[in-house]
């Protein structure tokens, strides 16, 4: 089996302030299995922070960089299987569901939510971790994308 890792990246360019070096990667594509880092509210280009005190922007920007990912992978939402929610208060948990419901209509992937004291910087409130598949129909298709969108970025699989 092939793992390719998707926006591989290093803890010290991202987390700046704290003492860690740990290589990472935005997705690892194994098999006919995506898996997605969890998403917070930060943009993957500029790795800025967004919706600061809002929990609905937060999860659209985790949603919208879910989609990015996927597609960037050859997989796309409908094809998510599976979904973890990490909120900070249960007094989120109806503004991101509500935003899951509108994006992923018809999906009827599995999910658990957990509450957690706090995510890895205080301003995020909301994190999604997803798993995805790619169809056996559209594996060598998927394959194809995901070499031509790595080298977009100039990035090596």
């Amino acid at each position: 089996m092939i793992h390719e890792r998707i926006r591989r990246f290093n803890t010290a360019d991202t987390y700046p302030e704290q003492s860690l070096n740990n290589d990472l990667a935005q997705a690892v594509v194994a098999g006919d299995t995506v898996y997605l880092r969890g998403q917070i509210g930060q943009d993957l280009g500029t790795r800025e922070s967004v919706g600061i005190g809002d929990v609905e922007a937060q999860a659209e920007q985790a949603m919208d960089n879910v989609e990015l990912l996927l597609r960037e992978c050859g997989s796309q939402p409908d094809e998510i299987v599976k979904i973890t929610v990490y909120l900070v208060d249960i007094r989120y948990r109806e503004s991101v569901y509500r935003v899951l419901g509108r994006r992923l209509k018809g999906v009827h992937y599995v999910s658990t939510g957990l509450v957690v004291d706090a995510l890895a910087r205080p301003e995020w409130l909301v994190e999604i971790d997803v798993t995805a598949v790619i169809p056996a129909t559209r594996a060598a298709e998927a394959a194809e994308l995901r070499w031509r969108e790595a080298e977009r970025r100039g990035e090596k699989l």
